[in-house]
C-alpha cells in the first residue's frame, strides 16, 4: 500500500502528540492574498539564494506563476542582486516576454528558458535556476546524480538531462528543448550550465535546486576520493517517497524560511 505524502511526512516525524497539528502549506481566502504570500516567498528565495552564495554576476533567476493568471509569472529585476530583491521589486512578465508590471528589464535568458518550462509543465507552479558552482561543475560531466546519499535519493529516476548547450539562452527552441529534457521530472542538469528545479510552491523549487547542489558538491567530493557506492534501486526509490515529495520538499525549507524572513524583514517590502 503506498503512502500519502502526509502520511510519510508524519513518519519521519514519529508519533503526533494530540493537540499538535502538522504544518501544511497555507490556503487563502483572494487572489490578492495569495500573490502576496507568493511574491514574498519569491523574495524569499532570492535571499536565500544570496546567502549560499548561488550569485554569477546577472545570471540567476527563479519565477512563480501569478496566482489570477498562470500565464503570466514574477521573476527577479535583469541585475539586481539577490541579496537585495524585495517583493516590490519583482516583475510580472507574460509568456511572450511582455513586461505587465515593473519597472526595471527582465534578463532575456529568464524569459525563454523559464517561460517554456513553465509551458512544458503547467503543474508546475515555481521554477528555479542558478549558476551555483558545485552544480555548474557537476554539469560539466554530462552524468546524472547517483543515488550514493539519502538527500541524492530525492532525485533517483526523478531528474533529466539536457546535453545540447548552445551559449547563452536566447532563442525559445532551446528554452522549449530545456522544457522537454526536464520532462515530468523535479530537476534537469543542463550540461555545462546548471541546474533548474521546479515545483508546486516557491519554496519546494527552492529546497530543490539547494540540495541538488549540496548533492552534486557531495559527489564530486565521493568521485575525487573514490568509488562512490551506490544505494539499490528499491531503497533508493523507498527513499525518494519519503523525502522526494512535493510536500517534503515544502516542508524542508521552512526552517531556512524562518531564517531568511527574520534576518531580512525588509523582502517584505
Amino acid at each position: 500500500m503506498t503512502s500519502t505524502p502526509l502520511e510519510t511526512l508524519t513518519a519521519a516525524m514519529g508519533p503526533v502528540p494530540a493537540g499538535v497539528e502538522m504544518p501544511l502549506p497555507p490556503a487563502f481566502d483572494s487572489v490578492e492574498e495569495e500573490r502576496r504570500y507568493r511574491k514574498a516567498q519569491l523574495a524569499a528565495g532570492f535571499r536565500l539564494f544570496g546567502a549560499f552564495g548561488f550569485s554569477e554576476g546577472v545570471a540567476g533567476h527563479i519565477t512563480v506563476r501569478d496566482p489570477e493568471n498562470p500565464q503570466w509569472f514574477w521573476v527577479n529585476p535583469f541585475g539586481m542582486s539577490f541579496n537585495q530583491i524585495k517583493a516590490s521589486d519583482l516583475i510580472l512578465v507574460d509568456h511572450e516576454g511582455n513586461v505587465i508590471e515593473g519597472k526595471r528589464p527582465v534578463n532575456r535568458a529568464a524569459f525563454v528558458i523559464h517561460s517554456q518550462v513553465h509551458k512544458a509543465r503547467p503543474d508546475a507552479l515555481a521554477a528555479a535556476h542558478s549558476h551555483s558552482l558545485h552544480g555548474k561543475a557537476f554539469a560539466s560531466l554530462g552524468i546524472p546524480l547517483d543515488p550514493i546519499t539519502q538527500d541524492a535519493c530525492a532525485f533517483f529516476e526523478d531528474h533529466g538531462l539536457y546535453s545540447d548547450f548552445r551559449g547563452v539562452v536566447s532563442e525559445v527552441e532551446e528554452g522549449r528543448r530545456i522544457g522537454e529534457a526536464l520532462g515530468p521530472n523535479k530537476a534537469v542538469i543542463l550540461q555545462n550550465h546548471g541546474l533548474l528545479t521546479v515545483g508546486e510552491s516557491v519554496a519546494e523549487a527552492v529546497w530543490w535546486f539547494i540540495t541538488m547542489e549540496r548533492s552534486c558538491q557531495a559527489q564530486l567530493l565521493a568521485m575525487a576520493a573514490g568509488t562512490p557506492k551506490l544505494i539499490d534501486r528499491a531503497t533508493a526509490l523507498q527513499t525518494r517517497e519519503q523525502v522526494g515529495t512535493h510536500l517534503a520538499g515544502w516542508f524542508q525549507a521552512q526552517p531556512l524560511w524562518d531564517q531568511i524572513t527574520a534576518a531580512h524583514p525588509d523582502l517584505f517590502d
